[in-house]
């Protein structure tokens, strides 16, 4: 154990690892970058079949009563979760619609984060645990020791939902980067005779490169609005899944020009128009923001390379200077006698 200690603690050894991660993120990067093609046709024809799926169910009169409309859940951690109970023990109101804003829905992914809600601060313990008391044996005091333990259990169960929330977030600016432009070919299509439903099938078909997760919640929306017994029900959700005011604000007046009979065109005119202007202020809020975010990284980075730059020949100038003094020889002249 202890040579398994040493070899993990060695200088080279921890560098050639972080070398081998750098290596290996920046593949999983550009596969990424190279796969997204794959990942849109995945997540149009898994949202297409769902979409069939229900419609056949629904005219089928739903014999089975509400249940057959439902996502079955065939989470590996189902019979786990359900045998200790972990949805009452470890209760969260709000994870249906966390997970939903991240893009998991149906009840697969409630018990999956249940679990990992459960197993993550064992993990996380048992890790800094064998860190502290088996790697680092007298580098610590006992009480500090016991206090990063605790403290990596804690982090473990709040991981799961930090997850979540960063998750939610990178999918929420996708979403935003491309929403005004899908306003836009919205409104064309429109404006153009198309229904409704075609028009945003038209639009996810076009949004796919630019937002994949865009696209997939306007297939959606056309779904729900296929087989939901109310239009709003539809809106709502897609306002609640992504959680932003400017989709809110566009579902809103999307459900009050179907009830009120106004021309939706003009809605979505405004509404464009709104959300290019909410796009426009947040970008002018991140150029703000940046010379405050700089200072550090300039103060860190750039002054001693510039400091070295002005300095270095004069030091190295100095340094020649005092050589040759150095070197040269002495020599002592006698007086002359007279």
């Amino acid at each position: 154990m202890q040579d398994f200690a040493a070899f993990v603690m060695n200088p080279s050894n921890l560098i050639a690892g972080g070398v081998a991660l750098l290596v290996f993120f920046t593949v999983v990067t550009l596969g990424q970058s190279l796969m997204s093609g794959e990942q849109l046709d995945k997540r149009m024809k898994a949202v297409a079949t769902r979409r069939d799926e229900l419609r056949r169910l629904s005219r089928q009169g739903v014999a089975a009563g509400s249940h057959g409309l439902r996502h079955t859940d065939t989470s590996p951690y189902r019979a786990l979760v359900e045998k200790l109970n972990l949805k009452k023990l470890l209760e969260d109101p709000k994870v249906v619609d966390n997970l939903a804003m991240a893009g998991y829905r149906g009840p697969k992914p409630v018990s999956t984060f249940y679990f990992f809600r459960l197993a993550m601060p064992f993990v996380l313990g048992a890790v800094a645990a064998f860190e502290m008391f088996i790697v680092d044996v007298g580098h610590y005091s006992f009480q500090i020791k016991m206090l990063i333990t605790v403290g990596a259990f804690v982090a473990g169960y709040y991981a799961p939902n930090i997850y979540i929330k960063n998750k939610a977030s990178k999918r929420r600016l996708s979403i935003m980067s491309a929403f005004p432009d899908s306003l836009d070919l919205l409104l064309i299509s429109v404006e153009a005779g198309m229904s409704i439903e075609t028009a945003l099938q038209k639009v996810a078909a076009e949004m796919g490169p630019s937002s994949i997760e865009l696209a997939e919640e306007l297939s959606l929306l056309v779904a729900e609005l296929s087989y939901l017994p109310e239009r709003r029900q539809a809106y709502d959700g897609l306002a609640k899944r992504t959680n932003h005011p400017g989709i809110k604000a566009v579902c809103t007046a999307m459900i009050q020009a179907e009830k009120y009979g106004t021309p939706l065109g003009t809605a979505l005119r405004v509404m464009a128009k709104e959300n290019r202007e909410m796009r426009l202020s947040a970008a002018e809020k991140k150029a703000a923001a940046l010379p405050a975010q700089l200072t550090v990284p300039m103060i860190v980075f750039f002054l001693p390379v510039l400091f070295l730059v002005i300095l270095g020949p004069v030091i190295l100038r100095i340094g020649d200077m005092q050589k040759k003094d150095s070197s040269t020889p002495i020599v002592n002249v006698k007086p002359t006698e007279k």
